[in-house]
């Protein structure tokens, strides 16, 4: 084994002198310093990506948690509830979240936040979802460019959510009926919408109702479209018996809307998103045609208007052509009387279809009606309804009417003024009335009991009493006298018939043929038979000779 060699002295190396630092970083805080950096570079990256902060206000806060209810738009994470608070004033429930980076730009004046659980309304359930996972605040984005941090949250969910595709649209009513949020909107019997907003108006005499009609079905939707409620059940009688109509089963129950356009009329463009209509009580009456010239008149009854209300027809031969529009009263103090003037919209161009003249097209209705009224024109109050005693106008003619003189025959001068004066709600041409047949059966009834009235029923009656007394005391009578004339005369009537009896018979027996009488009467009968021919011998020889009563027969006459 060989020995190990010793480098040589030129392969050493030479040492350097080298000054110490004053500070020396050891090599183990690289590691934290890096961690450091890293941190805060995350930091930086989370504050960057991070949305804003928003709060919320709701009447509750049931189903919400911090740190775990989420925000969610079209069912993505969009932030995080970081706090559940109580109002300052304890009528509210304050809710402290936030938004992420990609929900920066949510946060705008027009967006809107509700909680999302599970809900059952008009007729449909959801938030079904919730159940399993626990509520969560829905978001709808709106479009205003004004940023917001602090909401009012909705407490129910919207019917609609922004970027459907589709058009609003804003009818006017007189009430709401049955209609809620969510209510269907039908076209030809086919769910097409539904009612997203609903709210009285200002003036508290009608309510608004925004409904929202789906793509491609808002194109229906035209300038001339007609709205209707189908809420319950829309039944008609007629000459073809009773018929039921409803949209759907849901509708009874749920209420909702129709709209349709009317038959007859040229196809019209559809109507802009916005547009406001007319909603009307039932489909028959939005499909109706519409008067656009209307006229005034007003009737003064002297009865009463019990059953009358402002709607009530007024027909004209049994054709409606307008409506009551006001009911009022009327004291004459000089005529001690009152009287109901009950004014009446007429709508003459329903008069005028088929070619009919009354009144003219173009021509003047109260100038014509001023003559119809010279001619019999009266009105007259008439039962619609026997069972509700609902009654309607009548205009018809009266000939046997008595006349009356209207404005035009007055000489004055204020009243010839009114009489040329146009015809208006506040000026109506007065048409003359005559009792209703209600009033004159009344009336007919009033007489017959007056008449009644004065019949003396108290002395009838009591005369009455008198009589049946009497009568009762005859029958009395002939009772005992037929008790007498059972135990007095009956056996003596009985004897009596029994002998007659026996006579009947006794005679019966002689008149047999061959009994002795019968034989003894027919021997008889035959010598008076002899009697008489001897009898008739004599006499015609007395007849020849008569002078044979004084002499006597002569020997030549003797046989």
């Amino acid at each position: 084994m060989s020995e190990p060699q010793m480098p040589d002295s030129q392969d050493l190396p030479s040492a350097r002198a080298v000054s110490a630092k004053r500070w020396n970083l050891p090599l183990v805080w690289l590691v934290p310093a890096v961690a450091i950096l890293i941190g805060g570079w995350l930091a930086i990256q989370a504050f960057v990506r991070q949305g804003p902060t928003v709060t919320i206000r709701f009447l509750t806060g049931e189903g919400l948690e911090a740190g775990k209810t989420r925000i969610k738009y079209k069912d993505v994470d969009v932030g995080e509830v970081q706090q559940v608070a109580i109002s300052e004033d304890r009528k509210a429930v304050v809710v402290t979240a936030r938004l992420s980076s990609q929900a920066r730009d949510f946060a705008v004046d027009d967006t809107r936040f509700w909680v999302v659980k599970p809900r059952v309304a008009a007729g449909s359930v959801s938030g079904l979802s919730t159940l399993l996972s626990g509520a969560y605040i829905g978001i709808d984005v709106g479009k205003s460019s004004s940023s917001r941090s602090d909401f009012v949250g909705l407490e129910v969910p919207p019917m609609l959510i922004d970027g459907q595709p589709g058009k609003r649209f804003t009818l006017h009513a007189e009430t709401l009926g049955s209609i809620d949020y969510g209510s269907p909107v039908y076209f030809r019997k086919l769910p097409v919408g539904q009612v997203v907003a609903y709210d009285l108006d200002k003036d508290g005499r009608g309510a608004t109702v925004t409904i929202f009609v789906r793509a491609p079905y808002d194109r229906f939707v035209t300038t001339n479209s007609r709205f209707w409620s189908t809420s319950g059940l829309d039944f008609t009688v007629d000459a073809n018996g009773l018929r039921f109509n409803t949209e759907s089963l849901a509708t009874l129950i749920l209420g909702g809307l129709a709209f349709g356009a009317p038959e007859g009329q040229a196809e019209m463009p559809p109507a802009p998103p916005g547009s406001d209509f007319q909603l009307y009580d039932n489909e028959r009456v939005a499909m109706r045609d519409h008067d656009t010239t209307v006229e005034y008149y007003r009737l003064v009854f002297h009865q009463s208007v019990h059953g009358l209300t402002v709607g009530a027809p007024v027909e004209f031969r049994g054709l409606q052509f307008g409506e009551v529009s006001a009911i009022g009263i009327h004291y004459d103090a000089k005529a001690q009387r009152a009287d109901v003037p009950v004014d009446i919209k007429v709508y003459p161009e329903r008069l005028r279809k088929f070619g009919n003249t009354l009144p003219p097209a173009g021509g003047s209705s109260p100038e014509l009606v001023r003559g119809m009224i010279a001619g019999g024109l009266r009105g007259q109050l008439r039962a619609a309804n026997l069972l509700t005693g609902q009654l309607y106008v009548a205009l018809d003619f009266f000939p046997n009417a008595v006349k009356v003189k209207t404005a035009t025959d007055a000489t004055s001068p204020r009243a010839a003024a009114q009489a040329s004066a146009p015809v208006s709600v506040d000026n109506p041409l007065e048409i003359p009335t005559v009792d209703g047949s209600l009033n004159e059966l009344e009336s007919s009834l009033t007489s017959i009991a007056r008449k009644l009235d004065k019949i003396p029923f108290d002395e009838i009656g009591k005369d009455l009493h008198t009589a049946i007394r009497s009568l009762d005391k005859t029958v009395k009578d002939a009772d005992v006298l037929m008790q007498q004339l059972n135990q007095d005369v009956a056996p003596e009537l009985k004897r009596t018939i029994e002998e007659a009896r026996q006579t009947v018979s006794r005679a019966e027996r002689l008149l047999q043929q061959d009994s002795p009488l019968q034989v003894e009467m027919r021997d008889t009968l035959r010598e008076v038979g002899r009697s008489a021919q001897s009898l008739r011998t004599l006499t015609d020889y007395l007849d020849r000779h008569p002078e044979a009563l004084i002499r006597g027969k002569t020997p030549e006459d003797k046989p």
